[in-house]
């Protein structure tokens, strides 16, 4: 395996990284030969991106969970298991936001966090995105599942409630009901959700389960008007019939639906799952299935949705020439009770530090399966670092378009093509993973840095009780190859490691990517680091 070696050099400048990885794309999997490998495989395949919510890299059965996951075996066994595949958030929405623009989530306006359901859009219309840049090209663009990226719901006039609200909301004060959205004018179409994003056709939620309004959307318009509350731990609006037990096998007959209506036509099938995140509520028919827990139940009836998209693909004779995605949008939630789990034996997260939220690797390193029997080999496996914000320069290298897409678009998006094809050189020159609460790390071959003392998250040490820690020392270097489960810091051995990854970061922030192309804009920026990392490396706060 190639990597680089920070121990022989201070810093190499972003500039020449963009160029060296550039070149070497060219030399590796030059446009032309793209074109004729698209050519070769029916020109465009079927692209279907699969992405599951709240699943660690320890939860599928092949690679040692306890609840059966045959289905997402049947990916491994038939294509490739890329297993240091990180997301670039360890939490929803921005994973999300990544994925469908190619660009690093703190780039947008959102800082930490995430959206809640009756948020405005962090995608603006004007932005490219993946389902818009297929679409350009003559594919049936459709997502099915939970969007999380808001969705520019319409206001009812000043004053007046949705005509919907139960009487027993009425009461409360107007600004409670603002913030608890019954002010939205249910009736009336979003203005920012999906089908303004380059989406064909969309059925969602707005959010998580556990975020109202609880309600189904089709092509932007709520399927069912909410008349009343329900509560997923958030009580809000819900629609009658809405129930988050239903959800999984409601996704599943949509895009069962999806696909086979989509004729000769090549799809893209964008199918954010709502499931195994909270409220963990597997249907009665798996109901004590994985004997391990409701949680191992929710990952069973997981991978049951995946089972049917390749079930359909399968009666369509289309399973040959569709590529298949599949990974989650951030690690295993402590919410699934994580040391229960591993008493008995099942490690969500598997050998990883940290889960959902944090900046260690347990928050962002996910299982990352493809299956596209045309071009990848069957049961072979990757260790180059790769993300889910490369999924948009993938997919258009996978069409033979790379080159098409605009200086303003997936501006840290590298294809991976590349490595499906069967090399073993490495295709992007570094990663920049992001926590819950903004803090930052990267990572560039064996080496990971983060900028924060603890874990930027929920897991211990949590801040901001760790910056208050002065036994922690502010910054964290591990070597992600003898250390995975991060460990040992060794910023006191190793500080001009630390030097030139925070050298390249610096880079990364100021020119708005980390593709080559024209320097770009971040949005919001500058970001506040904690002080005693600007101490550090003052040159991060521009």
């Amino acid at each position: 395996m190639n990597r680089i070696n920070l121990s022989r050099c201070r810093c190499i400048p972003l500039q020449l990284l963009s160029l060296a990885f550039a070149v070497s794309a060219v030399g590796m999997f030059s446009p032309s030969q793209s074109s004729v490998i698209a050519a070769e495989t029916n020109d465009r395949p079927n692209i279907i991106f699969i992405l599951a919510d709240d699943m660690g890299i320890g939860d599928v059965s092949h690679n040692g969970g306890l609840a059966p996951t045959p289905h997402l075996d049947r990916l491994a066994a038939g294509g490739m298991r890329l297993t240091d595949a990180h997301t670039t958030s360890s939490v929803c929405t921005p994973t999300r936001y990544g994925i469908l623009t190619g660009r690093y989530n703190w780039r947008s306006r959102l800082k930490s966090g995430v959206l809640y359901g009756p948020d405005q859009p962090l995608i603006p219309t004007e932005r490219s995105t993946i389902a818009k840049f297929l679409q350009d090209r003559g594919y049936r663009t459709g997502v099915v599942g939970k969007w999380h990226l808001g969705l520019g719901w319409q206001a009812m006039p000043e004053g007046e409630l949705y005509p919907g609200t139960p009487e027993a909301e009425r009461s409360r004060p107007l600004k409670e009901l603002k913030k608890s959205a019954w002010t939205i004018d249910y009736a009336r179409p979003v203005t920012g959700g999906p089908n303004q994003l380059g989406f064909d056709q969309s059925f969602i939620i707005p959010a998580s389960l556990d975020m109202f309004p609880y309600v189904y959307l089709r092509n932007g318009r709520v399927v069912e008007e909410p008349t009343t509350v329900k509560a997923f731990h958030r009580p809000g609006p819900a629609a009658a019939g809405f129930e988050a037990v239903n959800c999984l096998r409601d996704f599943a007959r949509e895009s069962r639906q999806f696909i086979a209506s989509s004729g000769d036509q090549p799809f893209f099938l964008y199918l954010p799952l709502s499931s195994p995140h909270t409220p963990i509520v597997p249907s009665p028919a798996w109901q004590g299935k994985s004997k391990l827990s409701e949680y191992g139940d929710f990952v069973m009836e997981t991978d049951w949705v995946v089972g049917q998209v390749l079930e359909q693909l399968d009666e369509l004779n289309a399973t040959d020439n569709t590529l298949i995605l599949f990974t989650t949008d951030n690690g295993c939630s402590p919410q699934a009770k994580i040391p229960e789990l591993q008493a008995k034996g099942h490690s969500p997260n598997g050998n990883l530090r940290g889960h959902k939220a944090d900046i260690f690797d347990g928050g962002h390193r996910v299982p990352f399966l493809v299956h596209w029997p045309n071009v990848v080999t069957a049961g072979t496996q990757s260790d180059q670092l790769v993300s889910t914000v490369d999924a948009f320069s993938t997919f258009a290298d996978v069409i033979g378009a790379k080159i098409q897409i605009p200086n303003d678009a997936a501006e840290d998006s590298f294809s991976f093509l590349p490595i499906l094809q069967g090399t073993d050189e490495a295709i992007r020159p570094y990663l920049i993973h992001h926590s819950i609460n903004g803090s930052f790390a990267i990572r560039q071959g064996r080496w990971k840095l983060s900028l924060c003392p603890g874990s930027g998250g929920w897991s211990d040490p949590r801040p901001p009780q760790a910056l208050k820690d002065k036994t922690l020392p502010p910054v964290q270097l591990y070597d992600m190859q003898s250390d995975i489960a991060e460990s040992n810091n060794l910023i006191e051995q190793q500080p001009d490691i630390a030097d030139s990854l925070a050298d390249l970061l610096v880079e990364a922030i100021a020119n708005g990517r980390t593709t080559p192309g024209e320097k770009v804009s971040n949005e919001g920026w500058p970001q506040t680091f904690p002080g005693p990392v600007l101490k550090l490396y003052p040159h991060l706060q521009p």
